[in-house]
């Protein structure tokens, strides 16, 4: 099972191995696909790198209606009284992704059914029927490949909401004997931490820093990896490909280059992975059977071919390339104006000194201290977060400054400086040219 490593900042697995969480967002799966929908699914989602699969057991749009077989995941909307069919599919779901070698991030409950802030609801969780719906969940799920996502969209506004939460993660270690690693999915732009940072179940902080460009999640990740105790997070819903910019199709939609930008900002940031999302595939859009949330576009099959998903297993690639356990957020590494937003440059380092990667969201020129590399001789390579190709660069003798230009600037055009200590002999960073 999946732990937190020892120095806090990142998840590992079992035998400490490292574990990149590379999620895809898929909410309403359970009751929006059929059996081969789902493999058809999970078998793209492999094949582009992906580590997780997050959705939602008792969804928001569709709680009351029947899954694709014909089944509701409550009698009577009671919590205490799941019904047996549609958590048998739940099952099948699950094991399914394991066997493919994902693990789910699972919410037992979209937000709405604890504080219909907005949404559907009914609000159906109390203190007491929580810790009883977490208990069963956790017994049922205790040998899965899982991690427990509560929360579900909704701020905790009243002690009430925080009870529930609190109740809800202590029926889940119950269960499961605390097995499972826990956090919580928070409102955009918010963090789990606002609420929950010194809770002693939340393993690890998500944001959601939302769906407009040029959000500077950098700042968010930034943010948590400061507090104390140490703990490790991610920006678990950034700007999903595909969605309407601040909600309105008048500014235009996200593309593949707003979400490489969110995500290598928040990595590099200190973030222990990531969370890609696509607005036609969390809601699996299929106009033959249900209409449109929120200006979705594109039906979910063709939608799961938009550059941006692909492109996410590159920066899967960069991280695992070099030493993991010892990757550290840095901004003191740049000694130029990192700038903001869309024009940000954002760089993480080996705490050892053995590497670097910078990010220049725009390819803008930046200047690097490198006084704080471990080498006199220095590798260096450009990284294209588009190709995943990496390009030699040369060499670099010892000094104290050095201005890097990236081979190209501009819109769409960003790019990754890596520095390696050149006795480590680490491989290319990626297919070279």
């Amino acid at each position: 099972m999946l732990r937190i490593s020892d120095n806090k900042r990142f998840i590992v697995n079992g035998d400490g191995a490292p574990f990149f969480y590379l999620a895809d967002t898929a909410w309403e799966l359970l009751n929006r696909l059929d059996k081969d929908e789902v493999e058809f699914y999970f078998q793209d989602r492999v094949r582009k790198k992906f580590t997780v699969i997050q959705f939602v057991l008792l969804v928001e749009h569709g709680f009351e209606q029947a899954n694709r077989y014909g089944h509701l995941a409550l009698q009577d909307g009671d919590p205490l009284r799941p019904n047996e069919d549609y958590f048998a599919y739940a099952d099948w779901a699950i094991s399914r992704a394991n066997e493919l070698g994902l693990t789910v991030a699972v919410l037992p409950t979209w937000g709405d059914k604890w504080n219909q802030a907005w949404g559907k609801g009914p609000e159906i969780f109390t203190p007491d029927n929580s810790f009883a719906y977490g208990e069963w969940l956790g017994r049922r799920y205790r040998d899965s490949e899982l991690i427990w996502i509560l929360g579900g969209d909704r701020h905790i506004q009243t002690p009430q909401h925080l009870e529930i939460i609190r109740q809800l993660a202590a029926g889940l270690t119950k269960g499961d004997g605390g097995s499972h690693l826990r956090t919580f999915h928070p409102p955009g732009p918010h963090s789990s931490a606002q609420w929950l940072h010194n809770e002693d179940w939340l393993d690890f902080n998500l944001w959601q820093t939302g769906h407009d460009r040029n959000r500077d999640t950098y700042n968010a990740i930034a943010t948590d990896y400061s507090l104390t105790p140490a703990k490790p997070c991610l920006d678990s819903e950034p700007g999903y490909e595909g969605h309407p910019i601040s909600f309105n199709p008048a500014n235009g939609y996200l593309n593949d280059y707003d979400v490489r930008k969110a995500v290598y900002g928040s990595v590099f940031a200190g973030g222990c992975g990531v969370t890609y999302g696509c607005h036609d595939i969390w809601q699996f859009l299929d106009t033959s059977r249900s209409p449109a949330i929120s200006y979705a576009l594109t039906p979910w099959k063709e939608a799961v071919n938009l550059p941006g998903a692909a492109q996410m297993q590159h920066l899967r690639a960069l991280i695992e390339s070099r030493p993991y356990l010892s990757r550290i957020p840095d901004q003191t590494l740049l000694a130029s104006d990192p700038g903001v937003a869309g024009d940000h440059v954002t760089a993480t380092l080996d705490s050892d000194g053995r590497y670097a990667f910078i990010y220049s969201a725009a390819g803008k020129p930046f200047a690097v201290d490198m006084t704080r590399l471990a080498s006199p001789d220095i590798n260096l390579f450009w990284y294209c977060p588009r190709t995943g190709v990496s390009k030699s660069a040369g060499k670099s003798p010892i000094q104290n400054v050095k201005e890097f230009v990236p081979p190209t600037s501009g819109n769409n055009n960003d790019w990754v400086l890596v520095l390696d200590d050149a006795t480590c002999s680490f491989p290319d960073p990626g297919s070279t040219v």
